[in-house]
């Protein structure tokens, strides 16, 4: 299944109250206009500016075009429409806006959900994001995250790493765990399981990742 789709179904059927969700990390909006089936109103946050406006334009205009990659320089020219997504329904319900996860701006609040997909391992400061991420929520909300945990010190310094790393005494340190400490105070965990995705690279070549998926509520 749709990577975008399966997040979209685990979160919403945790989700309690369904009036507006927060998509962090959207990228392109696929997950957002996803959400926007369960949800009445859906907000999706990316930092790229040209993946907002792609998410932008399939709302506005209802289509899409871009060019897949094949072979070495050779690519496809592909077009995507909201009517073959079966989107067109739910465009009224979705908008996309550029920021940073780890500031964002005080009018993002009041959210039902908030889904971060494969965004927790990129952030410059992902403990920033974690605790500011409850005032955001409204009572019984929860929080969905998902990532592979490819921790990496291009994207967050070694010292701000949730996990993936030994501490002072040898012990493995393990990005869930941490999570559980980060988040305790606040939220309770209520689910975690596996989630495969793949990315096509080339028209031979696909990424397979397994990121874990774990579901949060607001206590």
């Amino acid at each position: 299944k749709n990577f975008a789709i399966a997040c979209a179904e685990i979160a919403s059927s945790f989700a309690k109250h369904k009036t507006k969700a927060l998509d962090l990390g959207c990228a392109t909006g696929r997950a957002s206009f996803e959400l926007a089936k369960y949800f009445d109103s859906v907000e999706g946050i990316d930092f790229s500016v040209r993946f907002v406006g792609v998410g932008s334009k399939l709302k506005n205009e209802g289509y899409v075009a871009y060019s897949s990659k094949e072979e070495g320089e050779i690519t496809k020219q592909k077009k995507v429409t909201l009517q073959e997504l079966g989107y067109e329904a739910l465009r009224d319900k979705v908008a996309f806006w550029q920021g940073d996860a780890c500031n964002l701006k005080p009018n993002f609040k009041g959210y039902d959900l908030i889904m971060a997909t494969n965004l927790i391992d990129r952030l410059y400061n992902p403990k920033l994001f974690l605790e500011d991420v409850a005032q955001r929520l409204n009572k019984e909300g929860v929080l969905v995250l998902t990532s592979p945990y490819t921790w990496q010190e291009e994207s967050t310094a070694k010292e701000l790493w949730l996990g993936g790393y030994y501490d002072d005494e040898g012990k493995e340190v393990r990005t869930l765990e941490r999570l559980r400490e980060t988040l305790g105070d606040e939220f309770e965990l209520l689910h975690h399981q596996d989630l495969e995705f793949v990315i096509k690279e080339t028209a031979r070549k696909y990424q397979h990742t397994i990121a874990q998926l774990s579901v949060w509520k607001k206590k």
